[in-house]
Parts: structure tokens; sequence; C-alpha cells
């Protein structure tokens, strides 16, 4: 990572307290940018802001009535612009069809895909006066079956047909819309999910023996990849969705 490749931009990232969040915004804070990670949990944010003086907090449930606005208020209020919107705040859902719950299907999309439309939508006019991006945190399950979290992967399917769709809607304004696609990766997500660490266990060790290279991967890799398409370097990437899994995504 080079340093300073992001001097004076400034980014918000969602989900920042634990995983590919947490490392996100350090990753942006590293090349120079000035950042907003937002949580709903005020401690893992202090943690993760502790660890560079680039990163300020705002904790706050983004699937909250206001919400998204004020937080690209807070962002704008502070540093006067907007170039960066990461928005990889999500939720993994186990639930078969024979479960189906409707109040957590509204839940999940309320938080999967509802909250990013809506930052997005808060960030826009920011996004469209310096021709800034959005990159939109999928996941390898957004284009590939996942029995038993269907739910899941659909919330995920509808984030990338989103950035497709907005990047064409936003071209001609200059602003980038790109997702990135991890496979599975070391983070809080199955234990967030509410499953007994055993049963934790067992799903790390089964996604690991199905990945070609062998292992989970780790935040870092991923969010390494999500500075690459937030970088104004990028100028010519847009509508892109980059799968990164190991090569599970070939099996």
């Amino acid at each position: 990572m080079t340093a300073n490749r992001l001097q004076d931009q400034v980014a918000i990232v969602t989900g920042a307290g634990s995983g590919i969040g947490c490392a996100t915004a350090l990753a942006f804070a590293r090349a120079g940018a000035r950042v907003l990670a937002v949580g709903r949990r005020a401690e893992a944010l202090r943690q993760t802001a502790a660890r560079h003086p680039g990163i300020a907090v705002l904790p706050a449930d983004i699937t909250g009535d206001g919400t998204p606005q004020a937080v690209i208020d807070a962002a704008t209020d502070r540093w006067g612009r907007l170039d960066v919107l990461v928005n990889n705040a999500g939720a993994t859902t186990v639930m078969p069809l024979a479960e189906t719950d409707g109040r957590r299907v509204a839940d999940l999309l309320a938080l999967n895909v509802t909250a990013p439309s809506l930052l997005a939508r808060a960030a826009l006019p920011h996004l469209r006066a310096g021709r800034g991006t959005i990159v939109n945190v999928s996941s390898t399950y957004g284009h590939r079956p996942l029995p038993g979290a269907a739910h899941y992967a659909a919330s995920k399917a509808a984030l990338e047909q989103l950035t497709r769709s907005w990047a064409l809607e936003l071209a001609a304004d200059g602003v980038r819309v790109n997702a990135l696609a991890p496979g599975p990766t070391e983070s809080e997500a199955l234990t967030a999910a509410g499953l007994p660490d055993d049963v934790v266990e067992q799903i790390k060790q089964d996604e690991a023996d199905s990945i070609p290279m062998g292992r989970r991967g780790t935040p870092e890799e991923v969010a390494a990849w999500i500075v690459h398409l937030a970088d104004p370097a990028s100028t010519w990437i847009t509508g892109q969705v980059l799968t990164i899994d190991g090569g599970l995504e070939l099996t």
C-alpha cells in the first residue's frame, strides 16, 4: 500500500468495528485518507480508531430512520467533503426455506440492501461534486447458490445488481460504482449470526476445505482491494464485481 495515495480524500466505511470493515478503515487511513468508521458497537469502533489517528468514529445503526443522512452529514460537516462510500456493513443469516420468517427476511434486507441504498442516495450530491466513488461489499455467494442461507445470497445478488445499475446511472457524473465479492473471510459474522462455537468452527473448516487455495481469506487481503477500487487512479473501472475468494468461484 503506497502511503498518501489517498491524501486529502474522505471515506466512510460502515461495519468498521471488526473484520473487513476494521481492516478497510485502517487501509484507507494508512493511504492518507480521513475516515469515518461507522458501526453499531461503540467500543469496537474505538478500538479501530485507536490504531490510527486518521480515523474518527460514529456509533450508529444504519437501518434507523434518518441515520443514513446523519452518517453522511457527520463526515461532510467534519471534513467538508466526501470522496468514498464503502457499504460494508451486513449480516449473514442461516435460514433454510422451511424456517423462513418474514421479520428475519425484512431485517436482513434492511441492512444488506436498503441501508446501502439510502447511504448512497445521501452521499450522492457530495460524490457528484468531487467525482467520487462507491464500493459495495458483496460476497462470492452473491452470484453462486448458498443452500440454507438463500436470503443472504439473494441480498448480496441484489447489491451486485445495484452496483451495475448505479454505475450506468452515474457514469455521466463521473461517479464510479464497483463491488468486491469476498469468499469466506475471517470475521465475527458467523458468531454474530447466533451460531454455537462448535458449529462456527465446523463451518470454517468446511469452507477452508472447499477453497482451492486451502484457506479462508483475511480481512486485510479484502481491504487492499477495496482501496484499489476506490483509488482515484482507477479512473476507468466502474460497474464491476471483483471476486476475491481463493478460487472458490471456479469450483
